[in-house]
């Protein structure tokens, strides 16, 4: 009998978990009258827990400024130069600005500004003179954050009321987003980004981002984000004309509208919006059509598309196949102590990863894989072609790793290192 929806969308966030090696993951699907489901996997803060959601806040700035046109404030196809001067990029509209077609560089000038407490407006603009541009206004599509920290003052500057301020008047708070804020509420979830080699975690900067915050800034919690997404679906028209919702729906270039991206699934029109800051990664996607919609957020950098996840979460696409939830390491054991990283068999380069108590090798063309666990002192093959042998690691003098082998097979720094006695290649 076929496992209902429900359990099969909770495999899909305990498969995005175990596979992406995130800490927590949070998922809701919902449509025009609310939850329709949610889920948690991983150790977190469940789904009361606030996370970063990054590039979503520019659909709250797209609206801003939309109804900023609206209400006859803002001219879309006027030059950013009538409301903010002599600029570098003054010649550029925000039309061009909210569907990334100004051929502005793609981040600004300056300290990595997702990493480095953000500046003010004017020290945005000093750095960022025009120098930058990589193609012509409306050239092409070329997404661009700074984009979004101009107009950022550009519904500042119309309205009186600087950016933070105002998407809390105007959005935030009439929508009753109670657990949507500018800066991390106590209890917030961290972020973290975990070694790509080990599994062990480390904890990203949480920076507030000055200028630059309309570009990502906001953090929200999954009950928020469906009622975020309920409005893209046109659930307020006291806030946002729909006809003016359908136009930020529409492609501008490259599936990107006004502020909102557009993409196509098998159940109709998807418009939302993904986000990435460093420690987490979120996602939110709905049908205006029939209201039906998914919100991820989980606390990594890097892991897993999140958009795939979140049409997962819609279709309730079934898995076979469930991985073991992804435990963070600790401590990598000493009898693997510097094997995690990149290797060699021959010129064939294989990653070695230490994940959930066991080592990884991974060759990166093609599909081989085994893995080895500790058995007493030793590292002993339990799956791929290697099941059931021992890998042996030979060590230098200072205790420095110098090869792998594992039934004649040796495992190199640099392919056919020289230093390295390599038998005969085998295949495989």
């Amino acid at each position: 009998m076929t496992e209902p929806v429900v359990e099969r969308r909770q495999v899909c966030l305990d498969v995005a978990q175990a596979a992406g090696r995130l800490t927590s993951v949070v998922g809701a699907v919902f449509d025009r009258y609310g939850v329709v489901w949610e889920g948690a996997s991983g150790r977190g803060g469940g789904l009361a827990g606030q996370y970063r959601i990054g590039s979503i806040t520019k659909t709250f700035t797209a609206v801003l400024v939309m109804q900023a046109r609206d209400a006859g404030l803002v001219d879309l196809d006027a030059p950013v130069g009538r409301y903010l001067g002599d600029i570098g990029y003054s010649d550029v509209t925000s039309r061009q600005l909210l569907s990334h077609t100004s051929g502005m560089q793609s981040e600004p000038s300056g300290p990595w500004w997702e990493r480095s407490r953000g500046g003010d407006y004017d020290a945005l603009v000093a750095a960022n003179d025009g120098s930058g541009r990589v193609a012509p206004p409306g050239g092409y599509f070329h997404y661009s954050n700074l984009g979004y920290g101009l107009l950022g003052e550009v519904v500042a500057r119309v309205t009186g009321r600087p950016w933070r301020q105002l998407v809390t008047d105007v959005l935030i708070t009439p929508l009753g987003l109670a657990q949507t804020s500018y800066l991390p509420r106590p209890h917030a979830q961290p972020g973290w980004s975990v070694d790509h080699f080990t599994g062990v975690r480390c904890l990203e900067p949480l920076t507030s981002t000055g200028a630059m915050a309309p570009a990502g800034q906001l953090w929200s919690t999954i009950g928020d984000l469906v009622t975020w997404g309920q409005f893209l679906a046109g659930s307020r028209p006291d806030l946002l004309d729909p006809s003016t919702l359908h136009e930020m729906s529409l492609p501008v270039r490259d599936d990107y509208g006004l502020g909102l991206q557009v993409s196509a699934n098998a159940g109709g029109l998807l418009v939302g919006h993904g986000g990435s800051m460093p420690g987490f990664m979120a996602r939110l996607v709905v049908d205006p059509g029939s209201g039906i919609g998914a919100a991820v957020l989980t606390n990594a950098t890097t892991g897993i598309d999140t958009h795939q996840l979140a049409l997962d979460l819609i279709d309730g696409d079934f898995i076979d196949d469930v991985p073991a939830p992804w435990v963070p390491t600790v401590t990598v054991p000493p009898e693997a102590a510097g094997l995690p990283g990149l290797w060699f068999w021959g010129n064939s380069a294989h990653e070695v990863r230490w994940h959930n108590d066991g080592l990884d090798v991974v060759a990166l063309a093609g599909t081989m894989r085994d893995r080895f666990v500790l058995v007493g002192s030793h590292l002993v093959g339990v799956s791929g072609y290697h099941r059931g042998e021992t890998l042996q690691v030979h060590r230098r003098p200072d205790g420095s790793v110098s090869h792998l082998e594992c039934a004649t097979w040796v495992y190199t720094r640099t392919p056919y290192d020289p230093d390295v006695e390599i038998p005969g290649g085998h295949p495989r």
